[in-house]
C-alpha cells in the first residue's frame, strides 16, 4: 500500500506542489522590506482557514531554527519551539533554489506516518534570506487533494484499455515475424549458396524487427498498463524510443552489411547504393545520441527542479 501512495505522488507532486506553494504566495510575498515573524503567522493563519487537512505549519529563521510553535488543529502536535532543523531537506533545498519547493514522503516525527513538507523561503527588500514558512501534510492527505477527478479516472481507464489492445495487436505482429523469419531461416540456413546466404540476412531482419516490436510492446505495456516507472533512474532516458530506435538502427544495419556482400559479389557497381544506406544509418545513431543527451539533460533539470 505504501509502494503504490508512494507511486502516486510521483505522478500527481507537479500538481500538489503547485497548489500548496500558490497558497503560500497568495497569502504572504516572499520578499518584503522588513520582514517580521507576527506578519508571517498572520498569514498563516489564513492559510489554516484554507486547508482541512495539514499536521503543523512553523517558520523557522535564516538558520533552521524554528522560531514559532506549530499551528496546528492537534494538541498533541504542538511545540518544537527551538527545533533545530537546519539538516532538513525541505530548509537547503528551499534556501538552494530560492523558491518554494515539496519534498519527498519522508516519516513524521510527530505522527509516524509518511509526511510531506512544503517550504517557502522569505526575503527582504535586500535578497537576504529571513525565513522559511513550512507546512506538514501526509501523504494521504496530499494525495486526497491532488487526485484526479472521477472522469479523469475513466478516461485513464480507456486509455489502459486502448495500449492493451494495441499492445495485442502488435505482439501479434510480432510472432508472425518471428514465425516468418524463423521458418526462412530453417527452410534455407543450411545451403551454401549465394542466394540463400542472402537469406539467412532477410531471416536475421526479420527476427530483429520481431525482437524490436515485442521489446516495444512490453516497454508499453509495462509503463501504460502496469503503470511502473515510465523512466529509467539510472540514465533518464525514455525506454521505448531508445529501445526501438536502437533494434530498427541493428535492422538497418544488418541489411547494409547483406547488401555490401550482394553488390560485391555480383555487380559492384551498385555498391554506391550500400553506401548510401550505411551513411543512413550513420544519421540514425547521429539522432539517436542526441536525443539521448538531450532528454537526460532535460530530466536532470527537472529534478533540480522539483
Amino acid at each position: 500500500m505504501v509502494v503504490r501512495e508512494i507511486q502516486q505522488f510521483s505522478e500527481v507532486r507537479p500538481r500538489a506542489r503547485a497548489y500548496f506553494c500558490y497558497l503560500f504566495t497568495r497569502n504572504m510575498p516572499n520578499r518584503l522590506p522588513s520582514p517580521d515573524l507576527k506578519t508571517i503567522e498572520n498569514s498563516l493563519d489564513k492559510i489554516v482557514n484554507e486547508v482541512d487537512s495539514f499536521e503543523a505549519l512553523y517558520v523557522l529563521d535564516a538558520s533552521g531554527k524554528q522560531v514559532t510553535e506549530n499551528l496546528t488543529n492537534k494538541q498533541e502536535y504542538k511545540g518544537g519551539l527551538g527545533t533545530n532543523r537546519s539538516n532538513k531537506s525541505y530548509f537547503y533545498r528551499a534556501v538552494r533554489q530560492k523558491r518554494c519547493v515539496l519534498t519527498d514522503p519522508y516519516p513524521s516525527i510527530l505522527t509516524n506516518s509518511l509526511t510531506v513538507t512544503a517550504a517557502y523561503p522569505i526575503y527582504d527588500d535586500k535578497s537576504d534570506l529571513k525565513y522559511v514558512a513550512c507546512m506538514d501534510i501526509s501523504l494521504v492527505d496530499v494525495l486526497k487533494i491532488a487526485h484526479p477527478s472521477s472522469l479523469q479516472g475513466v478516461f485513464d481507464n480507456f486509455i489502459k484499455f486502448a495500449y492493451s489492445t494495441f499492445s495485442l495487436a502488435l505482439l501479434l505482429v510480432a510472432f508472425l515475424l518471428f514465425y516468418n523469419g524463423l521458418a526462412s531461416l530453417i527452410s534455407h540456413g543450411f545451403v551454401s549458396a549465394i542466394e540463400n546466404i542472402e537469406m539467412m540476412f532477410k531471416s536475421t531482419i526479420l527476427l530483429t524487427l520481431a525482437l524490436a516490436i515485442f521489446d516495444l510492446v512490453k516497454t508499453i505495456f509495462e509503463e501504460e498498463v502496469l503503470g511502473r516507472h515510465k523512466r529509467d533512474h539510472t540514465t533518464g532516458i525514455h525506454k521505448t524510443m531508445v529501445r526501438f530506435l536502437g533494434s530498427i538502427i541493428i535492422a538497418l544495419a544488418i541489411e547494409a552489411l547483406m547488401l555490401v556482400f550482394k553488390f560485391a559479389i555480383t555487380d559492384p557497381t551498385h555498391i554506391v547504393s550500400a553506401v548510401y544506406l550505411i551513411g543512413g544509418v550513420s544519421v540514425l545513431l547521429v539522432a539517436l545520441a542526441f536525443y539521448v543527451k538531450s532528454v537526460s539533460q532535460k530530466e536532470e533539470d527537472d529534478d533540480s527542479s522539483n
